[in-house]
């Protein structure tokens, strides 16, 4: 009788000792539940800073009042400039992303044709965009916080032209400036650094139109129109805060 008792104290035993085993081993593999990753949402409005360079070929033409004799006069234009934007994006379908932005920004951006005559004598055209901007339309794909778009629209901006001429015994001088409306098109690539901040390279193409003015030009001793093409291509990086 007592082996008995022995025998069954022995088995409750091990099989209480089992089901522990079980129950820690089981407390010991339950994995941790792991966050799901957030997707970047590119929605919303943004406020932003920006700077780059900019250059192309500005051309000059003078025209004589009385004639049909013109001369042409060109040199390659480059400066930096550095503004801000104000924005808005909305994504859809899933990963279209469309939007409006608006920037100004003041610009270095200048030629200078220079022209020497013999006997000390210089001739001097040169053209300033004092300052521009874009009103543009934005749509690209979106790999999660990586966007590249495609960007176009209006372009604004306000170009001073300035010609001198002088010698051993006099110079004369001229300025004139305009505000003009353009066009601009361009591309770009956009990165999330945070669901706020975001950071981006821009290629813009600006094309301002032709400033036109009635002024003496004394390289030609004679009256006329000065007609110059203003049209310069611009590399800018900028940084952007969404709300």
């Amino acid at each position: 009788m007592m082996a008995f008792i022995l025998r069954t104290a022995t088995m409750a035993s091990v099989l209480a000792l089992g089901v522990a085993g079980a129950q820690a081993a089981d407390l010991t593999y339950e994995p941790a539940p792991v966050a799901a990753p957030v997707a970047f949402n590119w929605t919303g409005f943004y406020v932003g800073v920006h700077g780059g360079i900019g250059g192309g070929e500005f051309d000059t033409t003078f025209t004589e009042e009385f004639d049909d004799y013109s001369v042409d006069y060109n040199d390659n234009a480059f400066g930096a400039f550095g503004g801000a934007q104000i924005g808005y994006n909305w994504q859809f379908s899933p990963n279209w992303v469309a939007g409006v932005e608006a920037d100004i920004a003041y610009s270095g951006i200048e030629s200078n044709f220079d022209w020497n005559y013999a006997g000390g004598s210089s001739y001097n055209i040169s053209t300033n965009v004092d300052w521009f901007g874009t009103l543009r339309g934005r749509i690209g794909y979106a790999w999660d916080n990586l966007l590249v778009y495609g960007t176009g629209g209006a372009a604004y901006g306000d170009v001073e032209v300035s010609t001198n001429y002088s010698d051993p015994n006099e110079s004369y001088g001229s300025s004139f400036s305009d505000t003009r409306w353009g066009w601009t098109i361009g591309a770009g690539v956009e990165y999330g650094i945070t669901q706020n901040i975001t950071l981006k390279t821009e290629y813009l193409y600006v094309d301002l139109g032709s400033i036109h003015q009635n002024a003496y030009n004394a390289a030609e001793d004679d009256y006329g129109q000065f007609d110059t093409d203003v049209a310069f291509h611009t590399l800018k990086v900028g940084l952007n805060y969404k709300f």
